[in-house]
Formats: structure tokens, sequence, C-alpha cells
């Protein structure tokens, strides 16, 4: 064991020896994109757009046709005639930069010891260089939740920026949201491959007692001027201030309805769900409490033999069609590399009952307003971050999603990932064309 680790030490050392790529420069010359075809992501397209941006912001998005513009306006132009421009892709509830490799215990930072959690900060484990996360930029996925994993309330998510060089440099939103991992109903054994019995959890309702005990103290105790500090009460004030969101991990119909009761009877402002398989069940209650689902990976089957096979992919249409704001998450197996896959995750619902737009806004403009950076990013509008990118066709379709540029705040990124770069090298090598 001792020699198997070490071999797994040794390869995860070599990974970080090879040359790390270096965070792009500040925006120094203003940026004009021309002719391309710009989806807003609110739900909107200009078909011959123009889209310019100065010093990280946007400072325009508008009709070519409609617009007057002089050569001295910009100082670099680029004409994407026939291409695509979307506003970068959000991955919400993600472990990216917390884990490099799975069986390498050192480079293993997604779960804290303990059960209730809330004063851990995810975002100061945050590695800006993981070779993971260059993988998912060449696919529009510029912006991610960093959050925690494990307990009952495993701590504070942040929001960061894809290209940098610490976490600090990363940050959008810093401490964004506390976690709750919601009691389950019951507990499966076995696995996908071997499936075992369905058995009740009978610790359900005590389980639930121990949250709400935990928010009782944990307002008591900032309502209260107790000489004696206590940060894991303290870090709770933003669920109840509004200035946190408490996300709610949760499938279950039950679940679902319990954490929001729980929730309002104890004073939480701000509410999204995360995983929401059966949300679409309680749609009446989300949209009543103005409550938003970040949908768990959609690529999936359904959990029951008298639901329909594909219920996972249609499921943002349902909760759609009821006037929940969706989102989409992708934790779960392979979850960081997979993240690369957001978009066709959204491609897939586009498919099964929204409109191409309306897919665009899973993981554009509605992540954006669940996570509170709407006012930021999420959309092509003046005055927003200018995230985004050109692709030479529909970024939610995995044959035409081929990025030529990236832009965070402004930067133009680089694209090329180490595992670009062992193409080009071997395709040299075979003289393959």
């Amino acid at each position: 064991m001792k020699n198997i680790n070490l071999i797994l030490l040794v390869f995860s050392l070599s990974i970080f020896a090879r040359a790390q790529q270096t965070p792009a420069e500040k925006q120094s010359k203003s940026i004009l994109i021309l002719n391309a075809t710009a989806h807003l992501g609110n739900g909107k397209i200009i078909e011959n757009s123009v889209v310019g941006f100065k010093e990280g912001k946007i400072t325009l998005v508008a009709d070519a046709k409609l617009t007057k513009l002089s050569k001295d306006d910009y100082e670099l132009t680029i004409d994407a005639t026939g291409k695509h421009v979307y506003p970068g892709f959000i991955a919400p509830n993600s472990t990216l930069g917390l884990v490099e490799i799975d069986a390498v215990k050192s480079s293993d930072d997604e779960n804290e010891i303990g059960t209730m959690n809330p004063h851990v900060r995810s975002i100061i484990a945050y590695t800006a260089d993981s070779k993971v996360i260059e993988t998912v930029r060449p696919n529009g996925v510029l912006m991610a939740q960093i959050t925690p994993r494990g307990g009952r309330i495993s701590g504070t998510s942040s929001i960061v920026q894809l290209d940098a060089w610490n976490w600090k440099d990363a940050l959008i939103k810093e401490n964004d949201g506390i976690h709750l991992d919601f009691p389950l109903i019951y507990k499966k054994t076995g696995s996908k491959f071997e499936p075992g019995t369905v058995d009740l959890n009978k610790d359900y309702i005590k389980q639930i007692e121990e949250v709400a005990v935990f928010l009782t103290n944990s307002k008591t105790y900032l309502a209260g001027d107790s000489k004696e500090r206590n940060l894991i009460f303290e870090a709770m004030k933003g669920i109840f201030d509004g200035t946190q969101t408490l996300f709610i991990h949760a499938d279950i119909e039950k679940q679902i309805i319990d954490a929001v009761q729980l929730a309002k009877e104890k004073g939480v402002k701000k509410m999204v769900i995360i995983g929401g398989f059966e949300a679409y069940k309680t749609a009446d209650l989300l949209q009543k409490n103005n409550i938003g689902v970040l949908l768990r990976r959609v690529h999936d089957m359904p959990e029951k033999d008298d639901e329909d096979v594909d219920l996972p992919y249609k499921m943002a249409r349902l909760l759609t069609d009821k006037g929940i704001v969706v989102g989409l998450e992708n934790s779960g197996a392979m979850e960081r590399m997979s993240t690369r896959n957001l978009p066709f995750l959204a491609g897939t619902c586009a498919a099964y009952g929204l409109d191409k737009e309306q897919a665009l806004q899973l993981i554009t403009s509605n992540t954006a307003k669940l996570l509170g950076i709407d006012n930021q990013c999420g959309t092509l509008e003046q005055g927003k971050d200018a995230t985004l990118f050109i692709s030479e066709g529909d970024a939610l379709d995995m044959r035409t999603n081929k990025l030529t540029n990236a832009f965070i705040q402004g930067r133009m990124i680089n694209l090329e990932t180490h595992q670009s770069q062992l193409y080009n090298k071997y395709k040299k090598k075979y003289n393959q064309q």
C-alpha cells in the first residue's frame, strides 16, 4: 500500500511539474467583435451584432445595422462572421480546484471533519492553477461556484472566474452562501451494478430536529450579547439577514417541502434548492416562495420504475413552465472533469422542451440570478463583466462547440490545455492532417 501511495504522489507531482498556464494580463486594449450572432443569455438574439468591451467591462451590444462606429472607437477588431458570441457559462455547486487527483489524499480538500461547519470557507482551499480547470474553459465554462462537501452543513461557497493566479485574484463573490445537506428520507444500499435495498431512514425526524435546534441556537446567539465568541454561530448570520443564500441539497418531494418549511420557520431570507429531482412536484410551493432550483445532472436515469424514461431530460422544462428560475449543476461521479459537459446538459434540455435560448439561460443568466451575481455577469449587457467567448457554432452542441476566443473580464485567455498539447505533439509525430 505504501508503494502505491508513493507512486500516486510521484505521479501527481509530475503533473504539477508540467508548465502551468500563465493567467492573462489585464485588458489593455479595447476590443470589438463584429458580425457574430450574439446570444445575450436573457432569451434574446442579435443576428448581426457588434459587441465591444473596454477595461474588462462590456461597453456595447447592438445590431450592426443600427450602430455607427468609427475605426478609432476600438483598438482591436475581431471579425466573427458566421460565428456566435455567448456569455461565459457558470458551473454552480462545483468542487473544481478543491480536488486534483481523487486517489491522492494530499490533493483532496473538499470535505471537512464535523457535522455543522458553516464557518468552513471553501475558497481558501481553492487551487487556481488546477490542471482540471484549464480543461473546462475550451467548452465555455468560465466561472464556477466553489462548494465544500460533507457533514450536515458543509460550509460556505464562493464564486470565482477560472483564470487567476490564486483564490484572491479569482474571486467574483466571496462567501455567497451556506450549504445544507438535508437529511435523507431513505437510504439505498448496493451500487448501480449490484442494486441493494431501499430502507427508510429511521432517524429522519431526529436529524431534522438537530438542524432545527442548530438554526435556533444560531439565531439566539446572534440576537444576544454573549461575551464568548462562537465562530460557528457567527457564520450563520448571512442567511438570517439576507446577505447570503441557504443552498439546500435535497431531491425528494417531502425533503424539499420539509426543508422549505423549516427554513421559513427559522427566518431564513433566501433559499435555493440544489439537486431537486422531484422539485417539479413542489413547483407551486417553490414559486410562491420565490425559490429557484439548481437541477442535478440531467444526463441521468429516472429514480422509479413508473417514471418517464426521459424525466431527467425534461425536468428543466417542467419547472420553467411553472415559473421557477432553473439552473443546472453537475455534481456526482467524476464531477470535476465532467464540468466541461455543462453546455451539453443544457443542450439536452433544449432537445426536451426548452428552446435554445431558454436552455442557454440555464447556465448563464438563471444561474447568475440564483448565485446573486446577475448584476455583474450572466448576460451580454452594457456595464457587465466582459466574460464571454466566440464559438464557431452552437455552443450547446458538442459537434459545433468550438471556441476560437474567450475572454474573462476582458482578458483574452489561453484555450490551450495539456490535452491539446499532447494531441498536437503526436499529431505532428505521425504526420496526420
